[in-house]
This record gives structure tokens, sequence and C-alpha cells, in this order.
């Protein structure tokens, strides 16, 4: 049969829409299977168009999905979240290891921003700002008498880097406004708060999380405590809730010889990923404590994990938290983000340390007030753990898994409730606040002490004593003052 060649295109297309049907049967037989697998995203799609054309009155759709997502997260584990724009920003900026800004510590004062100190050779500290100054206006934004919350202000005096913003600042020493012009910077947010030698042989090194200078941060620091005599190290992880599991892996790899196992992953398909040691560690040998507590996790608990299990080094405090997942984080176009659990994390003898959330997030969370409550913070023998998960490091130390890494050395919560009561203050902030108030009423009388004479200051009178007692009396706490006076 002969065909007419300008009926060719047309049956030639039609031949590929029928392979393109015949295609579609083939590897979807069941049609209504198919339709009916992505029933559910269709719904949510279809539910938001009603919304949208339909509903009576007005919505931001946009709040509702985020709701929703926010639900399904809250469905899987305590750690995949659901990250909305207004935070996502902030948390990868306190994760980068640095930001762009004027280069203040800050505190809210009463109605106005009162600087506690500028950033040591930060823009403004180049630009003359001082310790106390009240920053009244960021160019020409009122500042004071506003009930602003802190991430409003950081986002008026944030910007891009060289960009300039003048700030007009009440100096409380001269009694004057003044504009000054300040030219924004790179401002690191350091994850390594210390290291110094506590003795002529003793390195001490206090890391608050995990962040993307970290390994960079302790590198230096480990250095210099080599050059100054450093032989044995002392790695405070208390209270550090981890981060970026790389760089605890990183700090790992300096103290074990080559080819040791640091830490493994299994992913939903079984896949494993196994991470060893290389031979550029920098501190293979010499006494090593690691300092852990309750609130001690996730990377922290990967480096305890790996120092414990290699038989490295002493672990030295209370069980940790329990946190054996690992998160990847996967952006939306709106800003927003989710944390999604991909994989478990398994310590060298192979324990996963994730306790249990069975019984929901929140009993997760609480289950740091259970072991107060069981007795587990003052008492070795009361740590709840199934006895059943039970591993043996290479020189045949038994270690426990299932919820978090049990000390090798283990040390309680003061139970003179008069320290714990000095312990909760100093966390929260308030012994700060007092002292920021009392060098603001007089800074010239503390200026260019030694720390001796600064003690010797403290110790000679009976006023700051008295003075701090009513400050906590005012913020309604109240307390055995004539038992902790030297506390």
């Amino acid at each position: 049969m002969k065909i007419n060649s300008k009926y060719f295109p047309i049956l030639l297309f039609a031949a590929i829409a029928f392979g393109i049907v015949l295609g579609g049967w083939l590897n979807f037989p069941n049609q209504n299977h198919f339709f009916a697998k992505n029933n559910s995203k269709n719904k949510i799609n279809k539910l938001i168009d009603f919304i949208n054309n339909e509903y009576v009155d007005k919505i931001n759709t946009d709040s509702i999905v985020n709701l929703t997502v926010d639900k399904i997260m809250r469905q899987l584990d305590p750690h995949s979240v659901y990250i909305p724009p207004s935070q996502q920003t902030q948390i990868a900026e306190n994760m980068k290891g640095d930001f762009v800004g004027i280069g203040v510590n800050f505190y809210m004062y009463r109605d106005s921003i009162a600087i506690i100190k500028t950033i040591e050779n930060g823009p403004s500290e180049k630009a003359g700002i001082l310790s106390g100054d009240r920053i009244l206006y960021a160019d020409k934004t009122k500042l004071f008498g506003l009930k602003l919350p802190t991430d409003s202000l950081f986002s008026k005096l944030k910007g891009e880097v060289d960009s300039e913003i003048e700030v007009t600042v009440y100096r409380k020493s001269v009694h004057k406004n003044i504009k000054i012009k300040i030219k924004r910077g790179v401002i690191p947010i350091k994850s390594v708060d210390v290291a110094i030698l506590l003795n002529p042989t003793t390195g001490y090194i206090k890391i608050n999380r995990f962040a993307e200078t970290t390994f960079k941060e302790f590198e230096n620091g480990l250095a210099k405590l080599k050059k100054q005599g450093a032989k044995a190290l002392i790695i405070d992880l208390r209270d550090n809730g981890g981060g970026y599991m790389d760089q605890a892996i990183a700090i790992a790899d300096e103290f074990l010889e080559e080819k040791k196992l640091i830490v493994f992953t299994k992913n939903q398909k079984g896949i494993i990923e196994k991470t060893f040691s290389t031979k550029n560690g920098n501190f293979e040998t010499g006494d090593l404590f690691i300092l852990i507590n309750e609130n001690s996790a996730s990377a922290s608990e990967i480096l305890a994990g790996a120092i414990q299990d290699n038989d490295r080094g002493t672990v030295v405090g209370r069980r940790s938290f329990g946190k054996g997942l690992v998160q990847r984080e996967m952006n939306f176009e709106d800003g927003s983000a989710v944390r999604l659990t991909v994989a478990r994390y398994y310590t060298p003898t192979g324990r996963s340390i994730q306790k249990s959330y069975s019984k929901g997030n929140e009993a997760y969370f609480k289950e740091s007030n259970a072991r107060f409550m069981n007795g587990e913070l003052f008492h070795k023998d009361s740590i709840k753990i199934s006895k059943t998960l039970k591993y043996k490091t290479p020189k045949g130390k038994i270690v426990y898994g299932g919820g978090g890494i049990v000390p090798d050395v283990f040390v309680p919560i003061e139970v003179e409730h008069d320290k714990e009561y000095v312990a909760y203050l100093s966390q929260s902030g308030i012994v700060g606040q007092f002292v920021f108030e009392q060098l603001d009423s007089n800074r010239n009388a503390f200026k260019g002490l030694s720390f001796e004479q600064f003690l010797a200051k403290i110790r000679g009178t009976d006023f700051f004593f008295n003075s701090f007692q009513k400050f906590i009396i005012k913020s309604g706490l109240v307390l055995i003052w004539i038992r902790i006076r030297n506390w």
C-alpha cells in the first residue's frame, strides 16, 4: 500500500502518541492503582485550591501549608523537623560560624540596647563604640522604648559586607548622644570557647557546638596548647547539643591511629558507610579525657563514642542524651527547610546510642527530667539502660547501647542544694545581668584593676553580696544566702 507523502507526518505522530499510551499501560497495568497512590498528594493540592478559590474569607494558605508540613514532620521522629523561613536564616548563620554585622554583644536593659562589649577587632570596636553605650537609632529606625524581639534587632544591625550603617548612641559617661558610622563586616561565631593550660602539662578545650569552623578552631587551640607544653588533654563537651557530624569525625581523627573505625551509618536501604581515621592525627598519644553530661548529644556522642570504643581515652561525667540519628537538611524555594532523618549512626563497637522515642516527642525530650527523679544524676547505679545491649571494646571493656554514652568515670551533680542553686544561677544569665548593671553604674571604679585587685575589692565589703541578694529577690528567687555566700 502506497502512502501519500502529505499524510506521513500525521501518521508518524499518531504512531508515537499510540506508543506513549501503550507504554503507559505496560508500565502501569492498573491505572486506577497509580492514581490511588498519588491521591493523598492530589487531595492536599486540591484542598489548597478550593480554599484559595471558594472559601468565604480571605485565608493565607501559606500558613496552612506550613502547619501541614510541621504536623507531618511530627509524625516521624523527634529530630525530623520543619524550619520556617523566619528561623532558617538564623540557624544557618549559627552553624556557618560567622555572620555579617556590626560586632557587638548587647543586653536589653530596660527599654534600650545596652552594649556589653564589642567584638575584638570588629567593626564597632574600630568605629569607637564602647561598653555601656546605648543604641538609640540604626540609621533612622528607633530602637529604644520598643518591645522588639531579639531577631528583629539583629535584622536592623545586619546587612551586606562593607555596607554602612549610622548608629546614634547615648554615652552615659559623657551624657551625650553621639552619631557613629560603622562599616559592617564578617563576625565570627566561636564554637570553641577556650583552649587553656590547667597546669603546665594539661590542656583544656571547651567546645559549645559543632559548626562549620569547629575543627579549624579546635586545631588552632590544640596547636597552641602543644606548643605551651600540653602532654594530656581534656575535651569538654558538656551541654554541647551537637551539629555537623564531619566536624566531630575530624576531631576524633586527631586522637586515633590510622585505620581505626570512628563511626558508621546505615540508611533505609541498609547501605552502610564506614569512616576510618587517617595518619594525620596530631595527638595520638598522651592522656585524653572527654567530659559529657545529660545535655551532650549527637556529634558530641559520636566523638565520645569513638574515643571510648577505641580505648583511646576516658569518658567522664554523666550519661549523654542519646541521639543516634543523622539528619540532612533539604531546602524549599521560600527559604524554609526540612531537616529529615536519613540514617542511624553506630559507634565503632556497633552500638546505636539512640534512646527510645516510642512514647512521643514530649516524653522523649523530657526524659532528662526522669533521670533526675530516679536518682541517676546523683548515683551511677541508678542509670537506666538495657543490659542486653552489651558490647565489648578491643581491650575488653563493656559498653552499652540504647540510650546515650555511659561514662567510664561517673561524676554526680552536687548533692548539696546550695551548690545546685549556684549552678542554676550561673546558667540562667541573671549573674551577667547583675554584673552589667553594677559595672554600668560606675565603670571607672573597676577600670584598670588586675584580677587580684578586683577580688580584693569584691571581698573587702558586703556591698556587692547584699546588692546581689536584693537583685535576686527582686527577680522572684529566694535562696539561703548565708550558707552560699562563698559560692
